[in-house]
């Protein structure tokens, strides 16, 4: 796979691990225990998305799959 095409690979199959993954590490107020909200606060906006671990995560599982695409283009020629 020529590396133009292999980077715009990785850059796809990053993002969408990324909208994939996203939900495991984001928790709402109410599944965190949060009673009172702050006024102007959306009930639904996370308390803590914890944006790098999800980007680690993502980083892996979009090498992995990565790593298997690459393989059949190289396997299937």
């Amino acid at each position: 796979m020529p590396t133009p095409l292999a980077v715009a690979v990785f850059f796809t199959v990053w993002w969408v691990s990324l909208f994939a993954v996203l939900p495991f590490f984001a928790r709402s107020p109410e599944e965190a225990g949060e009673t009172q909200l702050p006024p102007g606060v959306e009930p639904g906006a996370p308390v803590k998305p914890r944006l790098a671990l999800a980007a680690l995560w993502t980083t892996g599982l979009a090498a992995a799959v990565f790593l298997v695409i690459d393989a059949f283009a190289f396997w299937m020629g």
